[in-house]
C-alpha cells in the first residue's frame, strides 16, 4: 500500500524548499538612488559656473559647457559614464555625465558643500577651516542658490538659471578668469611649468629666482591671484600700478593646489597692472601662478 502520509510529507518539504530557493537565488533588486537635492545642486552649480549655458567655453582653460568641465576631465568622465571618451558635449551628455560624477562625489564626501569645493579645487578636504576665502565664497554662492540644502526634494522644481528679479541694485559685475597660459600675462626671469590635475588647465607657471616677475594689465573692479600654497612655497612682493602694496607669504603646513593668495578691490572700474615679484625665500623659494580672477 502506498505511503500516502510519506508522499504528502515529502511534497510539503519540496514546496518549502522550492520557496526558500526562490528567496535565496532570486535576482537581487538594486536601484540607483540620487543623493538628496541633486537637482537643486546641479542647477545651482550650472548657474554659478556658466549661467546655465551649455555652449559656454573658457577661452584660456578650455573648460566647457554648463558645468565648466576641463577637457581632460571630460574625456575621462565620458569614457566612464558615457562609455565613449570621445562623446560630444551635447546638453544631454553634459547632464548625464555631471549627474553621475556629482553622485559619486556626494557618496564619497557626504555633503554638497564639500562636493562644491571639490568641483572648484579638486581637493577632497571636507574641513571648511582649511578652505581659502575664494573657495568658501564659491561654496556659499552655490548653497545660497540651492536654498535650504537640508530640505528633501520631494519633486521640487529644480532651480533654472535666470536673471535675478530687478531690485533697484545693479547686477554683480562679470567674473573673468585668465589662467597662466593667457597671452595677456607676461613673465620675466625664468618661469617654468608644473603639471598637476587640480590646477586650472592642469598646469601652473612657477619661478624660484629672486626678481622673477609676472605682470598682467586688466580692466575691472578687483583682481585676485589664485595659486598653490604649501611647505615649499615662499614670499613675493605685489605691486599695483608700480606701487608696492603687499608682501605675501604662500607658506602653508599642508599643500593646497588652489588658494586665494592675494586680492585687491578698487573703488571704481579702471585699468590697472598687477605685478608679482619673487623674493627667493631661502629654503622655500617657489612662487606659482595658476590664474587671475577679474571682477568687472
Amino acid at each position: 500500500m502506498p505511503d500516502v502520509t510519506g508522499r504528502l510529507r515529502a511534497a510539503a518539504s519540496a514546496l518549502v524548499a522550492a520557496s526558500l530557493l526562490v528567496v535565496l537565488v532570486g535576482p537581487a533588486v538594486t536601484e540607483a538612488v540620487d543623493p538628496p537635492n541633486i537637482d537643486r545642486f546641479m542647477a545651482a552649480l550650472g548657474a554659478v559656473e556658466s549661467n546655465g549655458r551649455y555652449d559656454a567655453l573658457n577661452g584660456t582653460s578650455g573648460a566647457l559647457g554648463k558645468y565648466q568641465i576641463m577637457p581632460a576631465n571630460w574625456r575621462a568622465w565620458a569614457g566612464k559614464y558615457l562609455g565613449d571618451s570621445s562623446a560630444a558635449p551635447t546638453p544631454e551628455n553634459q547632464e548625464h555625465l555631471t549627474r553621475h560624477k556629482v553622485t559619486a562625489l556626494y557618496n564619497w564626501l557626504g555633503d554638497w558643500a564639500s562636493v562644491a569645493h571639490w568641483w572648484l579645487t579638486g581637493d577632497g578636504d571636507r574641513n571648511p577651516d582649511n578652505w581659502s576665502d575664494f573657495s568658501r565664497r564659491y561654496v556659499d554662492k552655490i548653497l545660497a542658490l540651492m536654498g535650504d540644502p537640508q530640505l528633501p526634494d520631494h519633486g521640487a522644481t529644480p532651480i533654472t538659471p535666470q536673471a535675478p528679479t530687478p531690485t533697484g541694485e545693479p547686477p554683480p559685475p562679470p567674473v573673468r578668469i585668465f589662467d597662466e597660459t593667457n597671452l595677456a600675462i607676461d613673465f620675466s626671469g625664468g618661469w617654468g611649468e608644473a603639471e598637476f590635475a587640480r590646477y586650472n588647465g592642469g598646469q601652473v607657471r612657477y619661478a624660484i629666482a629672486p626678481g622673477a616677475t609676472a605682470w598682467f594689465t586688466f580692466t575691472g573692479t578687483s583682481i585676485t591671484w589664485v595659486g598653490p600654497v604649501g611647505p615649499t612655497r615662499g614670499q613675493a612682493n605685489i605691486y599695483i600700478d608700480e606701487s608696492l602694496v603687499a608682501t605675501v607669504d604662500v607658506y602653508a603646513s599642508r599643500y593646497r593646489a588652489r588658494a586665494e593668495i592675494f586680492s585687491q578691490a578698487f573703488e571704481r572700474p579702471g585699468t590697472h597692472t598687477i605685478t608679482i615679484e619673487v623674493i627667493g625665500t631661502p629654503g622655500r623659494e617657489t612662487i606659482a601662478l595658476d590664474e587671475f580672477v577679474v571682477n568687472g
